[in-house]
């Protein structure tokens, strides 16, 4: 079973889907489903844009992306070269429209509330064995472990994936257009990229472009374009400490190294400096 742009494919009548991906990089065009995901990344990291924000993931993160939350995984295959993740797809109905209501199972309200705007939490060794053991489980063992799993990420500590999300579907048109956006920033965020550039590859005028961008992601292209670098600067200043700060300004399309200093400043709270010196 293949995730494909806007829908699950599952059997039917099966509540919960179990699906692992071994892959080179994961799904890489941007989607959504109404299924809220659970995946738990055993091998790989990179990118993955959700809602309107770009975190990065790393082998052991869980990942929860909440239902009919636009999303896409940029896979860094020059780290790793192989992309693993074991998934769990359900919907607040899954088991029955009043499953999730009963009074017994007051406490994953919690989770559904956090879910959507998607989170990230660091596994532990329980959530490594459960995970490797769904591919072993029948159906009834999984819908349990489900519910165990429920249970442990209520009182996780967990970081949001998102702050804003565009709550209408989206067509395929649409999705195809925000996901050329997407690529294109994510491929040449080293690049000057000016309006016209981005607003030719949406085949849009930059008027209509930057009212289109702003509605779905609440933030300006120009802003989106900063988070990526910024994203990259810290891969950067967490891998490579050969490299000068004023080196990976520049490796991350920033014109000069006070505009990049301060705009790290705004997204991390901390200066480039700093932040190199706690990864150390």
């Amino acid at each position: 079973m293949k995730v494909l742009p806007f829908k699950i494919p599952k059997p039917e009548k099966e509540a919960l889907v179990y699906q692992e991906d071994h892959e080179i990089v994961f799904y890489n065009k941007l989607h959504q489903h109404e299924e809220i995901q659970i995946s738990y990344i055993m091998e790989g990291s990179g990118s993955l844009i959700v809602g309107d924000s770009i975190n990065e993931y790393q082998p052991h993160d869980i990942l929860v992306i909440g239902e009919n939350i636009p999303h896409v995984f940029r896979s860094d295959a020059k780290a790793h070269p192989k992309s693993v993740m074991y998934t769990l797809f359900f919907t607040k109905k899954s088991f029955g429209k009043d499953f999730f209501n009963i009074t017994d199972l007051t406490g994953v309200q919690k989770f559904f509330d956090e879910s959507e705007y998607g989170m990230k939490i660091k596994a532990n060794e329980d959530n490594y064995i459960l995970f490797n053991q769904l591919k072993h489980q029948n159906k009834i063992e999984r819908i349990a472990s489900l519910l165990y799993l429920l249970n442990g990420l209520i009182s996780s500590e967990k970081n949001p994936l998102s702050s804003f999300v565009y709550r209408k579907k989206y067509t395929e048109d649409e999705g195809k257009r925000m996901n050329d956006v997407f690529q294109y920033a994510m491929d040449n965020f080293q690049e000057c990229i000016s309006l016209d550039d981005i607003a030719d590859i949406a085949f849009m005028s930059k008027n209509a472009f930057c009212r289109y961008f702003k509605k779905r992601t609440n933030k300006t292209f120009f802003q989106f374009l900063i988070e990526i670098r910024i994203e990259h600067a810290c891969k950067l200043l967490y891998k490579d400490h050969d490299l000068s700060i004023s080196v990976i300004s520049e490796l991350c399309g920033f014109q000069n190294i006070a505009n990049f200093n301060r705009k790290f400043k705004e997204l991390k709270g901390i200066t480039p400096s700093q932040y190199r010196h706690q990864t150390e």
